[in-house]
């Protein structure tokens, strides 16, 4: 027991925890267009909106027929996940991995800012070739660069090794666009998820691979 004493309910509102998820995802389920994606990948598209708090983001979602399965394969078999950057990284809840899979981002690696000064490109970019052979079977998820979801692309049309899903969310104004299109577009056969136009971000990421982790009803 403590001496403080709660302060003068003011508002009327909501205060029953286990209510409020409830009534949260309901909504969701009942004010969300799910019907253009894969049956399997619509709980992790509600993860994703109740992230956002947006029930248009759905809207600009694409998942591939197989990313869902491949991705919860990928984990249950123990694979990584590599993230672009650490605030990702944090937002996934390592208890509802099935594997206390490890959860890897490279960006504070000390060979980082000088592969970026090199090549010419951002160390989101430069950090995503330190991944090396643990790439392969593995899952990733970019919420933040742009930059470095081409270059895991470019990275595939060189014949690197190839991750068992990604989740393309990068968000921004210069590059997100057009790299989630390329995502979508790739011809590598790896299953992926974007979500379209600039909307994006690390919240979002990190949303739906706590939703691979773990199947759920909601």
């Amino acid at each position: 027991m403590t001496d403080l004493a709660p302060p003068t309910r003011r508002y009327e509102y909501e205060t029953d925890g286990e209510r409020i998820y409830r009534r949260s995802f309901a909504t969701i389920r009942a004010e969300t267009r799910l019907e253009h994606l894969p049956e399997t990948a619509r709980t992790v598209a509600v993860r994703m909106v109740h992230a956002a708090g947006d029930i248009d983001l759905a809207e600009q979602m694409a998942v591939h027929p197989s990313l869902v399965p491949a991705a919860r394969d990928a984990l249950r078999s123990g694979a990584p996940i590599f993230t672009d950057s650490h605030m990702l990284a944090a937002g996934i809840t390592r208890a509802r991995l099935p594997l206390d899979n490890d959860v890897v981002c490279t960006l504070r690696d000390p060979r980082v800012p000088a592969l970026a000064k090199a090549w010419r490109t951002t160390r989101s970019a430069a950090a995503v070739s330190l991944w090396d052979e643990r790439l392969e079977g593995a899952v990733v998820a970019i919420g933040n660069a742009p930059t470095a979801l081409f270059h895991l692309l470019e990275t595939l049309a060189d014949g690197g090794p190839r991750p068992a899903a990604v989740i393309g969310v990068p968000v921004g104004f210069i590059g997100s666009a057009e790299s989630k299109v390329a995502l979508a577009e790739s011809s590598f056969g790896v299953p992926w998820l974007v979500v379209h136009g600039r909307r994006g971000g690390s919240a979002l990421a990190a949303s739906a691979v706590n939703a691979l982790a773990r199947e759920e009803e909601l």
